[in-house]
């Protein structure tokens, strides 16, 4: 497989050995320093990572910013806020949020997390911030993705997405116990337990969060819907964006690169009413 991908979270012939990633995990853990209530921003724009340190702060919690190494760690970091190289041990070429959500268990009690293009209101803040910390251990909450209308019947397609959410050490463990979280290619998952359930496995679609589905529908987890209808309005992104223009046209998208191209930072701000904290 194209290393580019494993930067992503996919389990499909993973190369890296566990103890390397508890190993890296312990690092996180340190330099979290026991912060209580941490948020995963993403950096891909300064800006807009700036933005999302500000909304963070406001309700209360502590940005925790990891980066793509295309682009890098955030020139503007807050006071408060904490960066972590997630790839300093690894050296992926391209690296995901995902990648140490599916390990978030080795080291928060409790992480928050969202897109990097996600901008919201300041009462849908404080109604993610009431949610995510209502949270019992071993419980999560994330936006479900049905897909469309033509999708909505494909229930091995269905999904959690990672678009805004919250995850507690009992929900990522159990997770991880039973092979069915974050990364794409679950059925490759090292604790799936037996070749049966391999076999089951197989018939569901491959993408990241398909398998905290099936951790809620199968193995009896606790996932509690964000609703769509409380991020899309800030939801800075290319679906059904019919004019949005890609620095690679008809190939992968490159949100660094893309995301100022496309979106303006000042008129999204204003029309959520937090141009304020610009």
């Amino acid at each position: 497989m194209d290393p580019s991908q494993f930067g992503k979270g996919n389990w499909a012939g993973f190369p890296v050995p566990l103890e390397k990633i508890h190993e890296a995990a312990a690092e996180w853990s340190s330099a979290l320093g026991g912060v209580e209530r941490p948020w995963l921003c993403w950096n891909v724009s300064d800006r807009w990572c700036a933005l999302q340190q500000r909304l963070i702060q406001e309700v209360g919690w502590t940005p925790v910013i990891g980066f793509d190494p295309r682009c890098g760690a955030p020139k503007t970091v807050l006071p408060g806020s904490i960066v972590i190289d997630f790839n300093a041990r690894f050296g992926f070429p391209v690296m995901w949020p995902h990648f140490p959500l599916e390990f978030a268990f080795l080291f928060s009690e409790r992480l928050a997390f969202w897109h990097a293009d996600l901008l919201c209101r300041m009462p849908i803040m404080r109604r993610l911030k009431e949610l995510f910390e209502a949270l019992p251990d071993g419980a999560m909450a994330a936006v479900p993705d049905l897909g469309s209308r033509r999708s909505f019947y494909r229930f091995r397609h269905h999904r959690y997405w990672e678009l805004a959410g919250c995850t507690t050490r009992g929900a990522g463990r159990s997770q991880f116990d039973q092979g069915a979280g974050w990364w794409r290619s679950f059925v490759d998952h090292p604790n799936c337990p037996n070749e049966a359930e391999r076999r089951r496995r197989s018939r569901y679609y491959y993408d990241s969060g398909v398998g905290i589905m099936y951790w809620k529908r199968r193995l009896g987890g606790r996932v509690v819907d964000v609703p769509q209808r409380w991020v899309a309005e800030g939801h800075c992104t290319s679906i059904n964006k019919k004019n949005y223009r890609q620095v690679q046209p008809g190939g992968q998208r490159n949100l660094s690169a893309e995301i100022d191209l496309n979106f303006d930072l000042s008129e999204v701000a204003r029309r959520l009413g937090i141009d304020h904290l610009l």
